[in-house]
């Protein structure tokens, strides 16, 4: 089978959330079928980088885009009620590249990976269609219009009400949607679209995320996360004003250890508060993580799956997380991780691992073995498979295409 794979992030390396889930189904569909992979580069490191996925896929293109047009095309549809987020992953090279695919070679199946890129296909008929929102990004949007400043908050609910009805209209041109966890998977039924839908959730490289022997600091917690991503942003913010000052009242002193990518001034200078590091970008964040006694993820905007408490469960490295974050894993909250609100049970939740061993080496043990049963990428690949199994026999095999742009 021949399949046209197209995503909003280019899935190599397979370094962040929005290029994990891709890649692996990439990855996978390669084994028995030929895979062609069209998605953005915006950079030239990017694009080169990206050339390490010619191992896992029979073809790609990675269409180069310039940062400063894309955020211009954003602005662009204020007025308007085209999203800023299909105009910012929108680029007429990368719908001129998809149409001559199309036209040079027939395919049978198009897999779509992220609502942003939607668009390039959207139109196209004559082949089965498959979308993976991921995430429902209208509600994420919507849920930032309620933290930022009173500015923005208008831009941020606009963006949310365009992308929930876009959402809908686009969920009718596909043949099945499909969400990462249960919990998104109930948002889009509840769209009513009358398009079959299903789910099938992230899962953790668990040789590569795996415990290692050595001692960790038992007073060091960690957090994990590309920096320059708002909720990841937010959640520090908090966590450091308002538990890291109620841990510090009690012996020991804990000292907080803030990793990940492109951290705004902001974060940066949470490294003066005494006891915070904020490492920055990393080449590895496993020895960091392994060395913590436990991580958090106190997030108070969270949708989908969270693959930083996937990876700190896989690592053998027990987690404080708050119950929106926890709700896109399956775990078992008090058996597999623990989930707190609010600087006072979250110091209390941390408090509870730090100062019991017992405990510590409990929920690292549960954790681990949780993510091995329920979050192994073998089991939802064969979910994926599934679900385009259940496409294909719907459909009769396609004798010709043509593509409409949106």
């Amino acid at each position: 089978m021949r399949i046209l794979y197209v995503c909003h992030r280019f899935p190599y390396p397979p370094r962040r959330g929005g290029k994990i889930r891709p890649f692996n189904m990439i990855r996978h569909l390669a084994r028995e079928h030929e895979v062609v992979v069209c998605s953005l580069a915006r950079s030239a490191q990017e694009a080169e980088e990206a050339r390490g996925i010619a191992a896992h896929c029979g073809a790609f293109d990675a269409v180069l885009v310039n940062e400063a047009v894309q955020k211009a095309r954003m602005v662009a549809t204020l007025p308007t009620h085209i999203t800023a987020s299909t105009a910012y992953f929108h680029s007429p090279a990368l719908a001129r590249v998809i149409a001559g695919r199309l036209a040079a070679q027939s395919f049978d199946l198009v897999f779509v990976h992220c609502s942003s890129v939607a668009h390039y296909v959207r139109r196209l008929r004559g082949v089965p269609k498959i979308l993976d929102f991921g995430d429902m990004d209208s509600h994420k949007w919507l849920e930032y219009a309620r933290y930022k400043p009173l500015a923005l908050r208008l831009g941020y609910w606009w963006e949310g009400r365009r992308l929930l009805a876009y959402e809908k209209r686009l969920a009718r041109d596909f043949d099945l949607c499909t969400a990462t966890t249960r919990s998104e998977w109930e948002t889009l039924e509840g769209y009513g679209t009358g398009v079959p839908s299903d789910w099938f959730p992230n899962g953790v490289d668990s040789e590569y995320f795996a415990p290692a022997p050595g001692a960790h600091d038992a007073d060091t917690i960690a957090f994990v996360g590309r920096m320059d991503y708002y909720p990841n942003q937010q959640c520090m913010l908090d966590f450091c004003r308002y538990t890291m000052p109620l841990l510090k009242r009690r012996p020991p002193r804990n000292k907080m250890l803030i990793v990940g990518a492109d951290p705004s001034p902001e974060v940066r200078a949470l490294g003066l508060i005494d006891g915070v590091t904020v490492t920055g970008s990393v080449p590895d964040v496993r020895p960091l993580v392994r060395q913590a006694a436990l991580t958090v993820a106190p997030l108070a905007i969270a949708r989908g799956t969270q693959n930083k408490i996937l990876e700190a469960m896989a690592l053998g490295v027990p987690v404080v997380s708050s119950r929106i974050a926890a709700g896109g894993v399956d775990a078992v909250p008090g058996e597999h991780l623990l989930v707190a609100d609010g600087p006072e049970e979250l110091a209390d939740a941390v408090e509870s691992v730090l100062g019991d061993p017992a405990r510590r080496a409990g929920l690292a043990a549960a954790g681990r073995a949780r993510v091995l049963s329920h979050h192994a990428w073998p089991q939802s690949m064969q979910r994926l498979d599934g679900i385009i199994a259940r496409v294909l026999r719907s459909r009769s095999p396609a004798s010709s295409t043509q593509v409409a742009m949106t």
